[in-house]
């Protein structure tokens, strides 16, 4: 089966005339190319994937707290994070189907009051078990929001824009990780422990303000919406399995590859987000405090890489930006975790490229995997492609907690390397989609 395809049909929902594309170039060009309803799709799924983050953080963060009030040990605070991750692919996986079948915005607020509900409860758990339940709800919600918030915007999005736009919305994620480590520096600075971690939780409240906003004031991207309505194949899990026949190709290459991809690539980003803030904490000896200044070198890297990756994802092609982008991790990884002792400088100043290269590589993924499908199951595809990279990849995050114990976290940490080669090898099933319109 080839692994390039002819370019498709528009499918956003703007057509700009002349005076309008002469007016989309500039730093700026690809926002102001989304036109007024485009613009508050955009800050909605934004917000949406900010608070995402926000909420999904508030674990990492607390993690040492949490060990130490349950009794945990390393395998079992690792497990948080697995479950979390395994059960968003059941959550993004549905997040899809709903999405095609609903429209965007409707699963959009879905998920995000999902998220926020059970991210609360989670600050009322007595008991490790009960905590673990309400961490796997959380990640319905969790597992869905982004797969809809992208496809949202990517529907409004031109083809010449689409890799940028869709990587400034990826960077919302780095956005709600800082408001995470400000809100922790906060409250662990002023409560002990046994306390600051369930205000921790209970602040993931916040994204029910959101779901009033965007009720009100965004909507599905007319044209695309018009040609998911008109299509009796929408929200079918069984067409994104079809394989290819002589009438015609299916969507099964491009949905095991996909997977792949997203496995490799969030199994390294994850067993980062899930441990460096316990390694910094327990093999470099930082403080609360200290934690937070070195994480925001990291944040502050991965909000420019993600800014920078969209840009590349549009000027390299969507495979090149993350071909490039899984090496440079890779090599971080392996840098960041063999520091010498003592050397907490040298922790620091890795911090940002190891932050933007981990992101970058993100930043092509919502143009990316909406570009592979087409409208009537775009949800679907997207939400299943990369939630069951989130579940598979969430195996690391516990394999490095139970290897941490007799290696030491950061020894254990090179295992995310590992799974940024996977990545590297699934593109060689994709085809290169970069200026193709959406089918």
């Amino acid at each position: 089966m080839s692994s390039t395809r002819p370019s498709q049909a528009r499918d956003s929902g703007t057509r700009p005339g002349t005076d309008e594309r002469a007016a989309v170039g500039g730093a700026l060009g690809w926002l102001r190319a989304l036109g007024p309803r485009g613009r508050r799709a955009f800050a909605g799924a934004f917000g949406g994937y900010a608070l995402d983050s926000y909420d999904y953080f508030t674990l990492p963060l607390s993690m040492v707290a949490l060990a130490a009030y349950f009794g945990l040990n390393s395998g079992q605070t690792g497990l948080f994070t697995t479950v979390t991750l395994v059960v968003s692919a059941v959550g993004g996986a549905v997040a899809g189907v709903v999405a095609d079948r609903v429209g965007r915005v409707r699963a959009l607020m879905i998920t995000v009051i999902t998220y926020a509900v059970f991210t609360v409860a989670c600050g009322f758990a007595p008991t490790y078990g009960t905590l673990l339940v309400f961490r796997a709800l959380q990640g319905l919600g969790f597992g869905g929001e982004w797969a809809v918030g992208a496809i949202l915007v990517a529907e409004y999005a031109s083809a010449r824009h689409r890799g940028r736009t869709l990587g400034a919305i990826q960077s919302s994620w780095a956005v709600g990780w800082a408001l995470a480590v400000v809100v922790y520096t906060l409250i662990f600075s002023f409560a002990g422990d046994d306390m600051a971690w369930r205000v921790m939780f209970w602040t993931g409240a916040l994204p029910a303000l959101l779901v009033i906003w965007v009720r009100r004031r965004v909507h599905d991207a007319p044209e695309a919406a018009a040609r998911r309505e008109r299509s009796a194949r929408k929200g079918s899990f069984t067409t994104i399995f079809k394989p290819g026949t002589v009438e015609g190709p299916g969507l099964l290459r491009t949905t095991v590859f996909a997977g792949l991809l997203s496995t490799g690539v969030q199994g390294g980003y994850y067993t980062l987000a899930t441990w460096v803030p316990t390694y910094l904490k327990t093999e470099r000896g930082l403080s609360v405090v200290n934690t937070g200044s070195y994480l925001t070198f990291l944040i502050s890297g991965a909000f420019i890489g993600y800014l920078t990756g969209g840009h590349l994802t549009d000027r390299l092609g969507r495979k090149r930006n993350i071909w490039l982008f899984a090496l440079l991790s890779a090599i971080c990884i392996l840098a960041y975790a063999n520091i010498p002792s003592g050397a907490n400088t040298l922790v620091l100043v890795l911090g940002f490229p190891l932050g933007f290269c981990m992101s970058a590589i993100f930043s092509g993924f919502g143009s990316y995997l909406s570009e592979l499908y087409p409208a009537e199951v775009r949800g679907t595809g997207q939400g299943f492609t990369y939630n069951t990279g989130r579940a598979v990849g969430a195996a690391f995050p516990t394999l490095v907690g139970f290897l941490a114990d007799g290696w030491g976290v950061g020894g254990a940490l090179v295992f995310g390397a590992i799974e940024y080669g996977l990545a590297a090898l699934a593109l060689l099933g994709l085809p290169e989609t970069r200026g193709e319109e959406l089918r």
